[in-house]
């Protein structure tokens, strides 16, 4: 008589592992096909449980949506606010972008999902307000230059606004097609960028109005 070989045993996750498991499949899917691409069953097939396993720690999909994105941009953020090390302002330009770019090339999922806007379910807010918030963390670098060149430094957080999302959608465009190298995205981007505030105009005033004014 054969011995009888043991059955293999999978070891039962935690559920904490198996939060962060059904957090890992959610930010797949959400970054492949979107919110409402995505459904609680793919959620659950993909990790091998039923459906009452992932309503069971988030109450739908919407709750698993709002934990992944939530955890994008405290991550984004995160990452852009360590980057302000620099001496320089023009360094701690560098470095944001430089950052931003960073967390393009290596959270490409995270960023493809909130660079879809995120939905109203997530009740974090939407793309947009990640980058007013990005925005916020630079804005008194660009106010500090400002007075120091003579230029109203209350007209800082529009420029920064302007600054970051220049670079935000320059990383939708460069997560596609990954080339010129992230370093050289960055220096272009900051050569627009800086080289252009160093020559601004105290009070721009738009040339079609300029000879307007003067015609009349």
């Amino acid at each position: 008589m054969s011995e009888q070989q043991p059955r293999s045993r999978r070891k039962r996750m935690t559920g904490k592992e198996r939060r962060e498991q059904l957090l890992r499949i959610g930010r797949e899917l959400f970054a492949e096909r979107g919110f409402d691409g995505t459904s609680v069953e793919e959620i659950a097939a993909r990790a091998g449980v039923s459906k009452p396993v992932v309503y069971e720690h988030f109450g739908g999909k919407e709750g698993v949506y709002a934990v992944v994105v939530d955890r994008e941009m405290q991550t984004l953020l995160s990452m852009v606010g360590e980057s302000l090390t620099a001496d320089t302002p023009r360094g701690q330009i560098e470095n944001a972008a430089m950052a931003l770019l960073r967390y393009v090339e290596e959270c490409s999922q995270g960023f493809r999902i909130l660079a879809r806007d995120s939905h109203a379910a997530s009740g974090t807010g939407s793309f947009a307000s990640l980058i007013s918030d990005i925005a916020t963390q630079v804005e008194h670098i660009l106010a500090e230059e400002f007075k120091a060149r003579g230029y109203d430094p209350k007209m800082a957080p529009m420029y920064a606004q302007s600054l970051v999302g220049m670079v935000a959608l320059t990383g939708q465009w460069w997560l596609e097609v990954r080339k010129p190298k992230r370093e050289v995205v960055a220096a272009h981007l900051v050569n627009l960028a800086w080289n252009g505030l160093s020559n601004l105009e105290a009070r721009p005033v738009l040339e079609t109005l300029r000879r307007g004014r003067a015609a009349d």
